[in-house]
């Protein structure tokens, strides 16, 4: 899948860069931070606010292939570990839910096949918020619906706190660029896979 990112904003009413961040955040559980990137990931507004920081793990999470539909990131186990993320103001997710300032897990998910996801990304891979003082261990999660139940503590709403994104197969391009009129898309490593994760942009 190739989705082209724009290096400049013109039509967002906020522009935003990129900057190395430090270590991971000591919220998260002591198995949890071990897997994780020594250097984290820093998003900042034009006004100077930091928007998130985010740390990826440092060996990518391999399984067999998925026979999924429409997935791009075919050999991650379901449920796995991807990283972290922190909001040091409010924020909100790829379905415009309100997120409070935290400190968040990240684990990969396949949204379900149904009508209330129609239309909402042209691949169906996400990245799942877990609160990270209820998200302890390092490994894949047994239960999909566990995560959604750990999810929805984090929007305080029905529908889970995710983040859009794909696997990079071409053209990677590290760091912060503007992903079509209104979102901004981080491109990093995760050990050898490369993805892209819209940061901020909510879907329409």
């Amino acid at each position: 899948m190739s989705i082209v990112l724009a290096g400049v904003a013109t039509l967002s009413a906020q522009e935003y860069k990129y900057e190395a961040a430090g270590a991971p955040p000591s919220e998260l559980a002591p198995a949890i931070a071990a897997t994780l990137q020594e250097k984290g990931h820093r998003v900042v507004a034009s006004d100077g606010k930091v928007w998130c920081e985010v740390w990826f793990v440092k060996v990518e999470p391999k399984g067999p292939v998925s026979t999924e539909a429409e997935v791009t990131w075919k050999t991650i186990p379901p449920l796995s570990l991807v990283g972290a993320i922190r909001y040091p103001e409010q924020a909100y997710d790829r379905r415009g839910q309100q997120i409070k300032p935290g400190v968040y897990t990240l684990r990969y998910a396949n949204y379900p096949i149904s009508g209330d996801h129609l239309g909402v990304a042209p691949q169906r891979d996400f990245l799942v918020m877990s609160p990270a003082d209820a998200d302890q261990s390092a490994a894949p999660m047994a239960k999909f619906q566990d995560l959604m139940a750990l999810s929805k503590k984090v929007s305080a709403a029905a529908h889970p706190a995710v983040l859009s994104m794909w696997l990079v197969e071409h053209d990677f391009e590290p760091g912060l660029s503007q992903a079509g009129e209104h979102d901004w898309a981080l491109q990093a490593a995760v050990g050898n896979a490369k993805i892209a994760l819209i940061l901020i942009g909510k879907a329409e």
